[in-house]
């Protein structure tokens, strides 16, 4: 292409980016003056009513951390999926529930189910612990629902009581998922994958490569399942007094569906119209109307509970959040501004003890490395406890392993500790339905290696097969020393296999099952924090990183010209897009992955 052509690409390019920042940073502004005005008309702490009936809408989602929506990261998706919708944070929501235990003015909690639960599996264990300390508190919670998706159930199962709608539904079925494998249209389109890896359980991009699921994949994903439902089982079971073993059957023979078998099972305490629930609330609460029953969800109620700031001289606790792929820019956890971050709190002398909340699949092993680096530097000084959200496997695991302790919900999932590249040819589909042919021209033997026009041969094969087994040792022993174990017994438990934590717990990856409450407590003991006044618990203040800015200041910042770096960020993401559409994939570049095999969707 001369000078010409690419002065004129760049700057169609350029001026498309431009069009679309400006089209998206126009609705910014329009949504950011809705949340201003509704902000200040509003106030920005509910009042609690007294008797107040704490509502939990379980459609409502519950997230690692607490945003509005205009606050959430702004990205290319935002313009083509909307807005992201605003959630409540996990640590936010179990103070909340907490504080509603001791809060004179909080007369019980109601959960209302949809079938349309919206948040992660640790939230929802997390969730349902908080709820199983209030119930200790000897205040009631009711659970109702016209339909119960498993998640409802699991969670509502501690209530008190259950009630269903005369029309409600349970469908309860357990756990499951699918899986499509590729290699068949693959072939089919001449189009090949190579992958090279460390691990016989580590099945990332096996499904470009087979036509069916490997027996080692299978077990891993079917004890892995097991190990969920056996935590949600024997919860529910717990609390409702059943038989574990007649839940299954019963749900092996679907018995369980409609509100009369929901009772029949003793999984509901009655079968009541919303009339009758209303009714049911307000003997409850002690009102002679349902129109005076008072209620305030738990969203709102969490506004009105600030994060523990301690007396003067409390220690401080920093809560780090990662959440997302590991990646080196741009991405959930990008190297480059969690690094920042890491070392904010490592300068940062009046900080005593550290929780990194992980909720990462992982991602690309160099970039995992950095941030364990700089994690391994803040470490000299402060301690680092580490609490697990939905995931923390493979990188996530990586830049986890060397830590104070780790806590894990039961049904997260860890480990993945194994290493993979990928390679893609398609150059004989290009030849085979296109009738485009390919010219290589190359100044050495592997000057096109990569190029996704041809496979790999055996040379460049066990030339990436080197950076694999490098990383995978270098994971392994890291995992050692972190965790204590020998290097054939991280062997052993590694080879890419996924776990739960409650597996973790067993085969000594994780060190506590508990959610971030339980590790910022550990931390507060860590740092020395000593008893309140009143002996009631540890004193200590938290600060969160990175600090979440609201929607307001977002479109201050927008508006003043301080949010240059977030639009030039922005502009690149949309040319970087713009030019993998253009060129493909392929860079020529051997990329090593510490990934899970790939996000798990499970149906329950």
């Amino acid at each position: 292409m001369g000078t010409f052509g690419k002065t004129f690409f760049a700057a169609l390019l350029g001026t498309l980016a431009a069009l679309i920042i400006n089209f998206f940073l126009f609705f910014i502004i329009i949504f950011g003056l809705a949340a201003a005005a509704g902000t200040s008309s509003s106030g920005t702490t509910p009042i609690v009513p007294k008797n107040a009936i704490l509502k939990i809408d379980l459609n409502k989602p519950v997230a690692e951390r607490t945003q509005d929506g205009l606050s959430m990261r702004l990205d290319i998706n935002s313009l083509i999926n909307g807005m992201p919708e605003a959630s409540l944070g996990i640590y936010d929501a179990v103070r909340a529930i907490e504080k509603a235990a001791e809060d004179n003015s909080v007369e019980m909690i109601m959960i209302n189910c949809t079938g349309n639960f919206a948040s992660g599996m640790a939230a929802m264990e997390e969730l349902r612990a908080a709820l199983g300390r209030f119930h200790d508190s000897g205040k009631p919670i009711v659970a109702y629902g016209v339909n119960f998706s498993q998640a409802d159930y699991y969670i509502s199962s501690i209530a008190d009581k259950i009630y269903v709608h005369t029309d409600g539904m349970a469908m309860m079925t357990g756990i499951g998922a699918n899986m499509m494998f590729y290699k068949d249209l693959l072939d089919k389109a001449g189009v090949e994958f190579q992958l090279i890896r460390h691990g016989k359980f580590k099945a990332a991009a096996e499904q470009y490569i087979k036509s069916d699921i490997s027996p080692e994949n299978r077990q891993q994903n079917m004890e892995m399942m097991n190990s969920i439902w056996n935590t949600w089982g024997a919860a529910i079971c717990k609390s409702r007094g059943i038989d574990f073993e007649g839940l299954n059957k019963a749900i092996d023979e679907l018995q369980i569906g409609d509100a009369t078998s929901l009772l029949k099972y003793n999984l509901v305490d009655d079968i009541y119209t919303t009339e009758q629930l209303n009714k049911k609330l307000c003997e409850l609460t002690g009102v002679e109307d349902a129109e005076n029953l008072k209620y305030i969800t738990l969203a709102n109620y969490a506004k009105t509970t600030a994060l523990p700031m301690g007396s003067k001289g409390a220690k401080k606790i920093a809560v780090l959040y990662a959440e997302g792929e590991i990646a080196r820019d741009n991405a959930g956890i990008a190297a480059t501004k969690i690094v920042k971050e890491i070392n904010k709190i490592k300068n940062n002398k009046s900080i005593d003890a550290v929780v990194f909340r992980v909720n990462s699949p992982g991602g690309d092993a160099q970039a995992a490395e950095l941030i364990r680096e700089a994690l391994q530097e803040l470490r000299k000084s402060k301690p680092i406890v580490c609490s697990y959200g939905d995931y923390a496997t493979s990188g996530g695991y990586w830049i986890t392993a060397e830590s104070e302790r780790i806590f894990s919900n039961n049904t997260t999932l860890t480990g993945s500790i194994g290493v993979f590249s990928l390679a893609m040819n398609y150059g004989e589909g290009l030849k085979k339905h296109l009738k485009i042919n390919n010219a290589e021209l190359a100044t050495h033997k592997h000057s096109t290696m990569g190029g996704a026009l041809r496979r790999l041969d055996n040379t460049e094969v066990a030339y990436t097969q080197k950076f694999i087994e490098h990383i995978y040792t270098k994971f392994t022993n890291l995992v050692a020393d972190g965790r204590k174990m020998s290097v054939a017994n991280v062997d052993s438990i590694a080879q890419g296999r996924v776990w739960t934590g409650e597996q973790g717990m067993t085969i000594g990856l994780v060190d506590e099952i508990g959610g971030i409450k339980e590790a910022i407590e550990y931390a507060a003991q860590l740092a020395g924090a000593s008893p309140k006044k009143d002996g009631s618990a540890l004193d200590y203040k938290v600060v969160e990183y990175p600090r979440v800015k609201s929607s307001y200041e977002s479109l201050l910042e927008s508006l003043n010209g301080t949010t240059e770096d977030e639009t030039v960020a922005l502009a690149k993401q949309i040319l970087s897009e713009i030019k993998e559409l253009q060129q493909g994939s392929a860079n020529g570049k051997v990329k090593v992955y510490a990934r899970m095999p790939y996000t798990f969707r499970f149906s329950y």
